[in-house]
């Protein structure tokens, strides 16, 4: 294997390679000092995505490029940084290198930072005939699968068909679950009724599914009662303490020996995290790499890990810690000041998460906050939503452009992206990464 081309040597500087440019990674890009370190970012994307707004896109709430931004532009003023779109195939830790599809990149400190994919529990078939959302790509996917469902209930053949066609199955009780099955419920009720005049949208059925006896198992009860009352409220039946057992389309089987028939079928139940082969299984648990206090990976001197990936045992978190962005975030900025501070002959610090609170929307108007001793829900729990979320998103432009169309969609009603633009196939990309 070759090495990667056009990245000059190191030189005097030490070289850190982040593998993956989601929260972590970039975060971890962005703290770390030029000045002490060149470094290399590779994701298989060239640019950032907002993860906790994939739902808005997936229902024609936000353009793609509201909650995407190009990697290369976040650092185009910085000397010693370099991008590659690749994806990273195996490390050799014994050579301090990683391979990847367009060659091989050598490291003195390597931070995995790779993030989750959909977890499916074992039911493999279920990838194959249901619709994620971990990606933008893929929330387009279900944009598409959305709008064309309802072209086709126009011109359904019978019954049966157009309760297929109209039926809508979101799989999952955690934060992207409830808000997926929230927007579809405003959608139902203030949107898809004027584009659609000739369907009758009581028809309309949004079935949410969660294994778990309570809906966003990770935030307090009283938050999980607001948002079951409130998804009630709004039309949603809710299926909980129920799994899915398998999916013959059109019929989804439950575990309570009920079927729901529909061709929507949503899966967000869960996330595993993304594994690269070469690191000993001895640092891998629940699938997770194990981490010190340092977040460097178990039996590895120059090896971290971050957010989703790793796994921090302790007395205070002895199922590690959430799989939240924030966590990433907090993970990233301290194992970058502790490798600036390494330069300065500085002491190093251990992690210390600091928890600053949970929020998740349920719609419009309606959302839960678990802010230390607080827990409210309602107007003021979405308008702290709205905010934090445009605060996060990367991009000024990005911001505004955001902050526009929710202001638009929120007094008009009305959302404007509701195009199903099918995607021709081509041999160009055959050879994509």
């Amino acid at each position: 294997m070759m090495k990667i081309s056009n990245i000059p040597e190191s030189g005097a500087k030490e070289r850190v390679v982040i593998i993956g440019g989601g929260f972590a990674g970039l975060e971890m890009a962005k703290k770390i000092s030029k000045k002490y370190y060149q470094v290399v970012l590779i994701d298989k994307n060239n640019y950032y995505q907002f993860q906790p707004l994939f739902y808005q896109v997936a229902t024609a709430g936000l353009e793609p490029s509201s909650i995407s931004y190009p990697l290369r532009k976040m650092f185009q003023n910085q000397k010693d940084f370099h991008v590659r779109m690749c994806e990273a195939k195996r490390i050799v830790p014994e050579e301090k290198k990683v391979e990847t599809n367009i060659g091989y990149l050598t490291y003195d400190h390597l931070v995995i930072a790779t993030g989750c994919d959909t977890n499916y529990f074992g039911n493999d078939s279920l990838k194959e005939s249901t619709f994620a959302l971990k990606s933008v790509s893929e929330s387009l996917l279900i944009r598409n699968r959305l709008l064309l469902s309802l072209e086709e209930a126009l011109s359904a053949k019978d019954k049966d068909e157009f309760g297929e066609l109209f039926s809508f199955v979101v799989i999952g009780g955690g934060a992207t679950g409830v808000e997926l099955a929230g927007a579809l419920a405003d959608m139902k009720k203030g949107i898809l009724p004027k584009d659609y005049p000739e369907l009758d949208f009581k028809k309309m059925q949004i079935h949410l599914v969660d294994a778990a006896p309570r809906l966003l198992a990770a935030m307090s009860e009283k938050s999980s009662e607001k948002v079951k009352e409130t998804l009630t409220h709004r039309g949603v039946t809710l299926h909980q303490g129920i799994h899915v057992e398998g999916y013959d389309k059109p019929f989804v089987k439950l575990s309570d020996g009920k079927q729901i028939r529909s061709r929507n079928v949503f899966w967000v139940a869960g996330v595993t995290p993304k594994m690269i082969p070469g690191i000993e299984e001895t640092a891998y648990q629940r699938n997770r790499l194990l981490i010190d206090e340092y977040l460097k990976v178990k039996g590895y001197d120059t090896i971290y890990a971050l957010g989703d990936a790793a796994l921090l045992l302790t007395d205070e978190t002895p199922k590690g810690h959430p799989q939240v962005a924030q966590v990433a975030l907090q993970m990233a900025q301290r194992l970058a000041k502790n490798l600036n501070n390494r330069k300065k002959n500085r002491t190093q610090e251990p992690f210390n998460y600091k928890d600053k609170g949970s929020l998740a929307t349920i719609g419009r108007n309606a959302a839960v906050a678990d802010l230390g001793k607080f827990h409210f829900g309602g107007r003021i729990a979405w308008l702290l939503w709205l905010f934090v979320h445009i605060m996060s998103i990367v991009g000024m432009r990005n911001r505004v452009s955001v902050l526009v169309d929710w202001a638009w969609n929120y007094f008009n009603y009305d959302l404007s992206l509701r195009l199903f633009i099918r995607p021709k196939k081509s041999k160009m990309y055959q050879d994509e990464p």
